[in-house]
């Protein structure tokens, strides 16, 4: 009986002991499995490229919404530091914001009076112009014809190409585009008034784990844009008022329209010079001596020169990063889908895009591309 009784607490010993092994074993591999890295899920190319399709074709799709909503956003960004300035003298937030966008309101329509009338004096004048500049290709074009370079052409009909649509895409008819621009002064006032509360809930909207990169990343965007756009202001009227006192010591026409309008367009990335230089010498061209065309062409050039490597380090500092094939592809893309509104936001879109690339783990590599 000892004996049984030995061998049978030795079964019940052997049996424990691989009982309490087996438990020890799935302890151990149950963290393993569930403390093991999930693999990262991977998208195929083909979707990401129906992704940015379909982005690219809402977007040419609702050109006039979104294009408004968006020239909103800058407007509301420069009229920001109004609004500070007017509630540091207890104003509440609503007055100040009513009483900025007044202030803006108030500006473009003295402006839109005053150069509307120089603007239809001018276009009177535009026959002339483009006459005497008719007269001067045709006669380049004959002394080229001479060399046989050129065969000659009948001028029986008009080009047919029309430079204007490009351009006038996001605008729209002419009834479009008031009925879009009476919408941009409530956005304006709304978006001014309600800043914070907008901020807060767009970062109520991401995970807790999420917000505070979201509430960063929504912080530089709005720096970067007003700062664009406050900048952009600061440097346009400053070479604006420079060309109009150089073309009107030049005693070019309109100087005080053309001035201003050159020195604006000089703002636009790489063919922003060439069209300043354009409209000078297409006023100046039989109203004024060689010499004076010549020297409006280098104060053009000049201008953009310091306004480049001087006042855009000054005012934008580090606050665009983008290299410059991002910003030729980005002006190429946003103005074929919005035209001339597309090159203008063409810019601060991207850099806000690169921003948010930046705070992204998985698309940090897009923003490392479009950066400098």
């Amino acid at each position: 009986m000892g004996i049984i009784c030995r061998a049978i607490s030795l079964q019940i010993r052997y049996h424990n002991r691989m009982a309490t092994d087996e438990i020890r074993l799935d302890s151990t591999r149950t963290p393993e499995v569930a403390g093991s890295p999930p693999k990262p899920a991977k998208f195929h190319w083909a979707l990401t490229a129906l992704g940015i399709a379909t982005i690219l074709g809402l977007c040419y799709w609702a050109e006039l919404v979104l294009a408004v909503m968006m020239f909103s956003v800058m407007l509301a960004f420069i009229l920001a530091p109004v609004v500070d300035f007017l509630m540091r003298w207890r104003l509440p937030r609503g007055v100040a914001a009513l009483i900025s966008v007044i202030l803006l309101v108030a500006i473009v329509a003295a402006l839109l009076y005053y150069t509307s009338n120089q603007a239809a004096t001018f276009f009177q004048d535009v026959p002339q112009y483009a006459g005497k500049i008719r007269t001067a290709i045709t006669n380049f074009r004959q002394s080229i014809e001479r060399f046989g370079g050129l065969k000659s052409q009948e001028q029986g009909g008009r080009s047919s190409t029309d430079w204007s649509g490009p351009l006038m895409r996001g605008v729209g008819s002419v009834t479009q585009g008031l009925v879009a621009a009476s919408f941009v002064p409530f956005l304006v006032y709304f978006m001014l008034t309600w800043q914070h509360h907008v901020r807060s809930a767009t970062v109520m909207l991401f995970t807790l784990e999420n917000r505070h990169t979201a509430y960063v990343t929504l912080g530089l965007i709005s720096a970067m844009i007003r700062s664009f756009m406050v900048g952009n202001l600061l440097i346009g009227v400053f070479m604006g008022a420079v060309s109009t006192i150089v073309f009107g010591v030049l005693n070019f026409p309109f100087f005080y329209f053309v001035g201003f309008i050159s020195g604006f367009l000089s703002l636009i990335p790489y063919l922003g010079v060439l069209l300043a230089m354009a409209l000078p010498a297409f006023v100046g061209i039989g109203h004024v001596e060689s010499a004076a065309v010549v020297g409006a062409l280098l104060t053009v050039v000049g201008l953009h020169l310091i306004a480049l490597n001087v006042l855009y380090p000054k005012f934008l500092g580090n606050r665009l990063q983008l290299n410059p094939l991002t910003v030729t592809i980005a002006l190429l893309v946003w103005g074929w889908l919005w035209g001339g509104i597309g090159l203008l936001l063409a810019i601060p879109i991207t850099a806000a895009m690169k921003i948010v690339f930046d705070h992204v783990q998985s698309l940090k590599p897009y923003g490392a591309w479009l950066g400098e």
